[in-house]
């Protein structure tokens, strides 16, 4: 069975052999120690898994001021998120080009990064370039203000990853796709979420299941701004739609532990490749992408994937969808001849205040295993 190559052409590991930790993990204990936050730990395990492929650690200047620039690595390859590791003036003091840095959370090194280039962090440049705005309200400008001032590149080696928060559903590239394989998906379908599912979702992921062999369903785990489901809730209802509303090895759910970064457009490239890497061959692009407020437009995020041809997955673009009342059904745009007076529409705010108060939404809205699922929560919301 033919299966889509990776970003880059190669699957990229730096998860070090377990043979090997032991002794890694003693050189380590030895060397300048850096401390980074949750987030980039997660950051850094993607790229030890080949998640991140073809990257083989935090950017170096000139892949970074091109990924800026163009949205693209030095060598042409779509990249358009930058991966950087930044510290503080007393830090990078400390670290000298082509030093070996231990990579450590409470004080206990968990892999070794090889520093081929420190160089300084523009915060203007990097808000701007990435998230369109320099508004401080938006979330990932909000980010950048508290980086270091110093970017360290280079490559990594990871010889204690974390479990994750959901072990079972936590997958590498090598497994998923082998999993496609043995299941006998040529064609597979990723989607990506950061909510609990609505009957727009499920219809969403049904027409891509029309032509897909398998649903790739890839929540993201990991830090969500205020208002967001927690994790829990996203796991538990997914569970819940898959087995009442999916026929047996059409979808399979597997987590992305990373965080959102509310880049619009560029992020929805960035999730692509990802789903690229785990072996997916379609993307599903919905309407406002990894946006957040009004700071892209509706279907930005659809429009930017023409300046990337070589992309190497296919986007899927769902626009607007309702459920209509005289068609008695979930429809969308193109097929529906009926006026906005009998559409219903997902508006995920509402549906979100109302289980925030304890209310059910309709079950045009929502599937009823799915709310009880939410409602067994006694606290489902990122506060």
């Amino acid at each position: 069975m033919n299966v889509l190559p990776p970003h880059g052409g190669k699957l990229i590991d730096r998860l070090v052999p377990e043979r090997d930790r032991a002794h890694l993990e003693e050189e380590a204990r030895e060397l300048t120690s850096i401390t980074v936050s949750d987030e980039l730990r997660k950051d850094l395990e993607c790229i030890a898994y080949g998640i991140f492929s073809p990257l083989e650690g935090p950017l170096v200047r000139n892949d970074y001021t091109s990924v800026l620039e163009r949205g693209r690595l030095q060598g042409d390859i779509p990249w358009t998120f930058p991966i950087v590791l930044d510290v503080t003036e007393e830090d990078s003091s400390k670290i000298q080009e082509g030093d070996d840095v231990a990579l450590s959370q409470n004080e206990a090194p968990f892999g070794v990064l090889h520093v081929e280039e420190k160089y300084p962090l523009d915060r203007r440049s990097h808000a701007e370039s990435i998230f369109k705005t320099l508004d401080a309200a938006h979330p990932g400008v909000n980010k950048t203000e508290s980086m270091g001032p110093v970017l360290l590149g280079g490559k990594v080696d990871i010889f204690d990853d974390t479990p994750g928060k959901f072990p079972r559903y936590r997958l590498k590239p090598k497994e998923t796709r082998f999993l496609f394989q043995e299941m006998g998906w040529r064609t597979i379908a990723g989607f990506q979420t950061r909510n609990a599912p609505h009957n727009g979702h499920e219809y969403v992921q049904k027409t891509a299941l029309a032509f897909a062999d398998g649903l790739f369903i890839n929540p993201l785990i990991g830090r969500k701004k205020a208002g967001d489901f927690r994790d829990e809730v996203i796991i538990d209802t997914y569970e819940t739609l898959i087995s009442h509303y999916y026929l047996r090895n059409s979808a399979t759910l597997v987590t992305l532990e990373m965080e959102m970064r509310y880049a619009g457009p560029r992020e929805a490239i960035f999730h692509a490749i990802a789903r690229k890497n785990f072996g997916c061959t379609h993307f599903v692009v919905g309407r406002d992408h990894a946006g957040v407020g009004d700071y892209y437009g509706p279907y930005a995020a659809q429009e930017i994937f023409d300046d990337y041809p070589d992309l190497g997955i296919a986007p899927l673009f769902f626009r607007s969808f309702f459920y209509c009342k005289k068609c008695g059904g979930v429809e969308n745009d193109k097929v529906c001849p009926h006026g906005p007076e009998d559409h219903i529409d997902f508006r995920g705010r509402e549906m979100r205040r109302m289980l925030m108060d304890g209310e059910r939404p309709s079950e045009l809205l929502m599937r009823p295993e799915v709310v009880d699922a939410i409602l067994k929560h006694p606290d489902p919301f990122v506060r």
